[in-house]
């Protein structure tokens, strides 16, 4: 059996990648990335000296995915970055797999993928197409519908807010989620990869706390000893914040200057669906994937303390 996790450049597949090797020969994975001099020196010498397959693909180049992909039976399919261009990005990796023979996919996809009362979230249309692509090609897969991460509010939202005076800005206003640990987004993926999530096609990928936004800022602001002015805005209040702090509007704007790698459109329309309740959602399917139950804020706290300790400025210096 050959097991294939792509993307292993970014935060979530680098996890899948360590938590298959805990499980799985290293001769019997193949990892991809986009570059492969944008992994650590150390990482790449240690999956190759435990006989792990290392190969550059490009969503964007299929012929690339062909050739990483052989061999493969099962593929981790993480999601890419280009909100917009990832359903054709996402095709090429899914033909790709097929003409390789490969029998299952992974896929990270969104809460609410094919619910049509979250289709006006900005990240959510690429997903409901890759679902519906990969349910008509007939290929086995599991959807891993992931909720937002904790992470993103732990540790960008809150630099953003210490860059800002203090001011912590938002759409969310006091709706609640059930935001997941990036830990155990990777932990289900590595298990769902395993094929302990049996023929199901989806999973929601959800913590085990439904957390306000306001919360997290007060727990945040209690262990940094730094006050951090709550503030419920309206969408264009919050776009004017995050215009003066240089993120732009859309992918395709210049993120020369931005310390953050997102746009404008995805914070405003994802803290707004926080505001909604659409991320409130309820699932035990990563205690079922994995044995153990999700990680809540107050758990994980303690890892994000050098954002304010170390006066943490770009997403590039975020572990």
């Amino acid at each position: 059996m050959r097991y294939i996790v792509t993307g292993v450049d970014g935060k979530l597949s680098s996890r899948v990648a360590e938590l298959m090797l805990q499980n799985v020969p290293g001769n019997e994975l193949t990892f991809t990335c986009y570059k492969i001099d944008r992994l650590p020196i150390d990482k790449r010498k240690r999956w190759e000296n435990e006989g792990v397959r290392i190969v550059e693909a490009d969503y964007n180049n299929k012929e690339s995915l062909v050739k990483a992909f052989e061999g493969g039976d099962r593929l981790f399919l993480i999601s890419g970055l280009d909100v917009g261009k990832r359903v054709e990005q996402h095709k090429n990796a899914i033909d790709a797999a097929i003409e390789n023979g490969v029998q299952h996919i992974t896929y990270t996809s969104f809460i609410g993928a094919t619910d049509p009362a979250y289709e006006h979230v900005f990240v959510t249309p690429d997903h409901t197409a890759t679902e519906k692509y990969l349910e008509s090609t007939g290929i086995k897969y599991a959807a891993l519908r992931n909720n937002l991460y904790l992470e993103t509010f732990m540790t960008m939202r809150a630099m953003l807010a210490f860059m800002s005076d203090g001011k912590w800005v938002t759409t969310a206003g006091e709706g609640k989620a059930t935001l997941v640990h990036k830990d155990d987004c990777a932990a289900a993926a590595a298990a769902a990869l395993l094929g302990k999530g049996g023929d199901r096609k989806v999973f929601n990928i959800v913590g085990s706390q439904a957390i306000s936004v306001r919360e997290i800022s007060e727990i945040i602001s209690k262990r940094s000893g730094i006050n951090l002015e709550y503030i419920p805005a309206t969408q264009e209040e919050y776009y004017a914040y995050l215009e003066k702090l240089n993120i732009p509007h859309d992918m395709s704007g210049d993120f020369s200057k931005s310390p953050a790698p997102f746009s404008a459109n995805d914070v405003v329309d994802n803290d707004q669906a926080v505001g909604d309740g659409l991320f409130n959602v309820e699932s035990n399917d990563i205690e079922f994937l994995t044995g153990h139950k999700p990680k809540t804020a107050l758990d994980i706290a303690s890892n994000f303390d050098y954002i304010w300790q170390n006066h943490i400025t770009n997403w590039r210096q975020i572990k």
